[in-house]
């Protein structure tokens, strides 16, 4: 009984020992990982931007299924932010600085634990090379935990390895995987949505559709509105000689709703019209091609676009539905005139269709 006495204080005072020593440590840390993406500069950059996407290739977010992720009205660009938890542990995730194409900084913490994340892309041969530069401060508890693991720069050095081959992987095969369907002359229903309309260059387009698709369901859900369907973009004008994009950004509604003056969103009607249906499955980067092959169907069909109508993409399956990207479903509806009587209108199960003033200037490639 007296040598388990003795043992058990031994250990004790072993255990006091380490202690000390790890509470008496340095707790800043500094880690800097680079690692090759076989994707382009501006792909890869986006597809980071964006946190709504990290659960793809974040090597602890992809370990532990019970984390719980909450995303703000902005997810991508500065002032983004994310946040989670896993029963008593919980951390956030801020965007403080971002340069377009060249770098990211952001800023986590993490039970207490601060640290900044920086990251950059290079154009390099055969695709991207991205570096990731992580720096912090830990707490005592996170000083004793990390300890037992092989310290912290053995661990954030794992993440960050993993992370890269996860996002590498993950570009790879979701961003080259893609089906394109022309299915035909369909018609478009009427109703009413919600809307939110910017006026802007071409090449923006893109990113200005991300950042009002967040605000606007971030709208529905603080106001606690229905969905009568899904969310559509709708293309006012498209005028690629002028460099102007004239897009909006509508969610349908069961009925009319009356938005206070001084709203960047406002209400309006859905017009129904005929239109040639076509459905890509895969990531937004394959639209243009959608587009192109939509346009020669018309062609090669004897159909005549109605320039009067609306230029429309529906998104069925989004980031918010599925996290891969080569799951997403986009619908693309271009305006032609009913052929006659040859072609016998479809009507689709969904009930949504663009509306407000027309096209000055219709699309003539991918908007």
């Amino acid at each position: 009984m007296r040598i388990l006495k003795y043992i058990f204080l031994l250990l004790l005072l072993a255990l006091i020992g380490i202690t000390v020593y790890v509470t008496t440590q340095k707790g800043d840390f500094e880690v800097s990982k680079s690692s090759v993406i076989k994707t382009q500069r501006s792909t890869v950059f986006d597809y980071v931007n964006d946190y709504k996407n990290w659960e793809t290739f974040g090597s602890w977010m992809q370990k532990n299924s019970a984390i719980k992720f909450n995303y703000a009205s902005k997810t991508m660009g500065k002032g983004a932010k994310c946040s989670w938890e896993e029963g008593s542990d919980d951390g956030d995730i801020t965007t403080v600085f971002v340069k377009e194409n060249d770098s990211i900084a952001q800023k986590v913490n993490f039970n207490g634990a601060t640290a900044t994340l920086a990251w950059t892309f290079k154009d390099t041969i055969g695709g991207t090379k991205v570096t990731i530069h992580s720096k912090g401060k830990m707490d005592v508890i996170t000083k004793v935990i990390s300890f037992f693991k092989g310290g912290i720069s053995s661990i954030v050095t794992d993440v960050c390895e993993k992370s890269l081959r996860n996002l590498d992987k993950t570009l790879k095969y979701e961003m080259k995987t893609y089906t394109i369907k022309v299915n035909g002359i369909v018609q478009r229903g009427s109703g009413f949505c919600l809307k939110q309309t910017v006026s802007c260059h071409i090449k923006s387009v893109s990113k200005n559709i991300k950042i009002m698709m967040s605000s606007m369901l971030h709208f529905f859900k603080k106001n606690k509105l229905g969905m009568a369907g899904k969310a559509y973009v709708k293309y006012d004008r498209y005028d690629i000689a002028n460099d102007i994009a004239t897009i909006s950004v509508c969610i349908p509604v069961n009925q009319q709703v009356f938005i206070s003056p001084g709203s960047d969103v406002s209400s309006g009607e859905i017009i129904a019209f005929t239109s040639l249906k076509t459905t890509l499955t895969g990531d937004y980067s394959h639209s243009q091609e959608a587009w192109i092959k939509a346009k020669k169907y018309i062609t090669d069909n004897g159909l005549k676009e109605n320039f009067a109508g609306k230029y429309t993409e529906v998104y069925v399956k989004t980031i918010d539905d599925i996290k891969q990207p080569s799951k997403w479903v986009t619908e693309i509806y271009i305006p032609v005139f009913p052929k006659a009587a040859a072609v016998q209108p479809v009507v689709t199960p969904i009930t949504v269709a663009p509306e407000t003033p027309e096209a000055t200037t219709t699309p003539t490639e991918n908007p």
